[in-house]
């Protein structure tokens, strides 16, 4: 009969075999729809409730059958031409089930009925819903503790380990985990256990290479250094009360070992450019990966049921049970390797985070730090298992993520989205998060990374080699959010398709920065600026900025012009050589400013000039016109759409001396210009507020949802 259900309906029926549907929300072969739901409904009378699935599918199941009316069954009868076998079919009873297959899990959930008696009174009370379902929810945590449970105990009996279980740390460690029924040992094993037990393991000093070895070595260390643990590989037990979160905590630990260890040599080779040891590290990470499998089925699985499940809920009621739709919220992670740092795409996240605070909308930055901040409402900070520092940007670093705490973390928190603002370490963290729980992803190409690699390192190699994982990375994505048209233009060349871009809005605080914070009294009291026209600068103190053009045109108009300043805010690798070079020219350096002490520098200079040809944005830009003055900039990158041409600023050739030399002369002799240019910028900064930006920006994220909620639809 098994061949089709409905012929199996009605041979259990026929011959009056007590049944209950298992698992009733749970695709097994990922073919199940909603359409397979409602006939469920139209063959079973009782349904299980399923001990090894998420409680929110239970919930769900539950909610629905409670509800359904003789009018829905009729309905449902009449489209799928199917009649119920039985009476009264819109009531519904349940059942309650463990599903344990590794014998870790027994009885977790079960039926119980209030009657003493026999089996056959037992499968009535089923059958006249009698019933109570007794137990506790799984969760992720649990399915994965069970996959391991089979997967060893699979092993165990094809090699024959039980002999060697007893006479090994590692190996009996396992089996007080991951085997439920361990046999009593006999008196010359524990002898033999307890003389081991006594002897921590010799290490030899070199530090293992292979995934295995490394992975047996970390193994055996967290054992010995964990009391909790050694404990229970003396005197048996599979780990207590929360067995499922020790063992996580266990696999937690031991990957992040191990991803550190990869991870600084992956990097290590990656700043020597040492591309076939890349190679076969990535290789080796393989094994890490098979290590883990069991976790990424189990969160993968649980996001597929929680949507499918949801999915027919909707059908059904419309409504969720606490009364709200179920796709009304949606919850955006936010992953970035820059959240504290000083740059524009920092200050825009602390910004958006403030936003979402405010207009209580659901968005939480994730990133990875060594440093222990406070982490405030709205941001998630994971310490780094591994830190790589870059020798050419001093103030970049790398932090290899702890990926399977963010991956449980995500699937907690029920975030229907992701948002990646980098392509490091936690940006493919956040890929890989997004694959596994089934969310739909998107990324802003924030910064010129090729062109940073082969300016920081004058390889046209490296910047190939750069430009191909960065267009592997941003292909990942659903969407990819350019900063500028420029950008855009520059990622469709390289074979990101147009129909994937979209441009991320980007802000300015118009009320930090603002014309009427001009004073130069406060140049003069804290920095001994005197009179004469100030020009400025606004950023890292790097050489890719272009710097030492802007210190030659600059020396070159002071000789002419004597009334004539240079203020430099910020903080670089360069800094030192340009003081040097700018030695007795009328040129102040103030390190890096913020808060009012930078709103009044911006609006109590003259103009804003900004070489650079790397920026994808330049936000500086929008603080220097919000703050009254006009700016030049340069006809390479996304700073150049940040200005109406003539109008608010003038643009000039990138890396031409001659070109930025002349723009600067034409601002020095028409002070009028100035004026009319500066009046004009602000006016063009207030329709740019970090307020109106925030609201098209999830506006974004609201249209992301939609078109993935679509293309679920259209697959279920």
């Amino acid at each position: 009969m098994r061949e089709s259900v409905f012929d199996l309906v009605s041979y259990l029926h026929a011959n009056r075999i007590v049944h209950a549907l298992a698992h009733p929300l749970f695709a097994v072969n990922d073919r199940l729809t909603i359409e397979h739901f409602e006939q469920f409904l139209l063959l079973f009378r009782n349904f299980e409730l399923n001990g090894a699935r998420h409680d929110d599918q239970n919930r769900h199941l539950q909610y629905i059958l409670s509800r359904l009316t003789p009018t829905d069954i009729e309905r449902l009868a009449e489209k799928h031409r199917l009649s119920p076998p039985y009476d009264k079919p819109w009531q519904k009873y349940l059942t309650g089930g463990s599903d344990d297959h590794s014998s870790l899990n027994i009885a977790r959930q079960y039926t119980d009925i209030p009657i003493t008696g026999d089996a056959k009174e037992f499968l009535a009370a089923i059958e006249s819903d009698q019933t109570r379902i007794i137990g506790r929810p799984s969760t992720a945590k649990t399915m994965a503790h069970n996959l391991y449970g089979i997967a060893y105990q699979f092993y165990k009996n094809k090699f024959n380990l039980e002999p060697h279980v007893n006479k090994d740390i590692f190996l009996m460690f396992l089996d007080r985990f991951l085997q439920a029924d361990q046999q009593e040992s006999g008196l010359f094993t524990k002898l033999y256990s307890i003389w081991n037990h006594r002897k921590r393991p010799r290490h030899n000093g070199a530090e293992p290479h292979r995934v295995q070895d490394v992975l047996r070595h970390e193994s055996v260390r967290l054992i010995w250094d964990d009391p909790e643990l050694m404990e229970m590989v003396k005197n048996g037990g599979n780990g207590g009360a929360n067995p499922d979160n020790k063992w996580f905590q266990f696999v937690n630990q031991l990957s992040n070992k191990v991803l550190a260890h990869f991870g600084s040599h992956i990097l290590d080779n990656l700043s020597g450019a040492n591309l076939f040891k890349i190679f076969h590290s990535l290789g080796s990470a393989g094994a890490l990966y098979s290590v883990l499998a069991p976790y990424f089925v189990a969160y993968s699985m649980f996001a597929k049921e929680k949507e499918l499940s949801e999915q027919i809920l909707e059908r059904f009621t419309k409504r969720r049970p606490d009364g709200q739709s179920e796709r009304e919220a949606i919850k955006v992670a936010h992953f970035t390797d820059t959240y504290w740092e000083v740059n524009g795409v920092a200050l825009t996240l602390q910004h958006q985070v403030q936003m979402a605070l405010k207009t209580n909308k659901n968005l939480t930055v994730i990133t990875c730090n060594a440093e222990h901040r406070s982490p405030g409402k709205g941001m998630q900070n994971f310490q780094p298992v591994g830190v790589k520092e870059v020798p050419e940007y001093p103030e970049l670093k790398l932090f290899v993520p702890p990926f399977l705490e963010i991956l449980n973390y995500c699937h907690e928190q029920g975030f229907t989205q992701i948002h990646a603002a980098t392509p490091g370490p936690v940006g493919l963290a956040a890929l890989a998060i997004a694959r596994i729980l089934k969310l739909p992803i998107s990324g802003t190409y924030h910064t010129a990374l090729p062109q940073y690699a082969q300016y920081l390192t004058g390889d046209n190699n490296i910047e190939d080699l750069v430009w191909r994982f960065t267009i592997w990375y941003y292909d990942q994505m659903d969407y990819v959010y350019a900063p500028s048209r420029s950008t855009a233009q520059e990622l469709i060349r390289k074979g990101i398709r147009p129909e994937r871009i979209k441009f991320f809005p980007r802000g300015v605080d118009i009320r930090r920065f603002h014309p009427s914070k001009r004073n130069s009294q406060f140049l003069r009291d804290r920095f001994q600026i005197g009179e004469g026209m100030k020009l400025l600068y606004v950023g890292r103190i790097s050489k890719e900025k272009d710097l030492p053009l802007l210190a030659e045109v600059f020396k070159a108009l002071w000789k002419a012009h004597e009334a004539l300043q240079l203020i430099v805010v910020g903080d670089g690798p360069y800094l030192t050589e340009l003081e040097e070079s700018m030695k007795g020219a009328p040129c102040v350096f103030t390190g890096y400013l913020e808060g009012e002490d930078l709103a009044t520098v911006y609006a109590s200079c003259d103009l804003f000039v900004f070489p650079s040809a790397t920026d994808t944005f330049g936000n500086v830009v929008l603080e220097a016109q919000a703050s009254g003055i006009p700016v030049i900039v340069t006809d390479a990158g996304g700073p150049q759409e940040n200005v109406i041409p003539e109008e608010t600023g003038l643009i000039v050739e990138a890396h031409n001396a001659e070109s930025l030399l002349y723009a600067i002369r034409w601002f020095m002799r028409s002070p009028q210009s100035r004026k009319r240019m500066g009046d004009a910028a602000r006016r063009y900064m207030e329709d740019r507020s970090f307020e109106n930006a925030f609201d098209k920006t999830w506006g974004m994220y609201r249209a992301e949802q939609m078109d993935a909620e679509y293309a679920l639809d259209e697959a279920i």
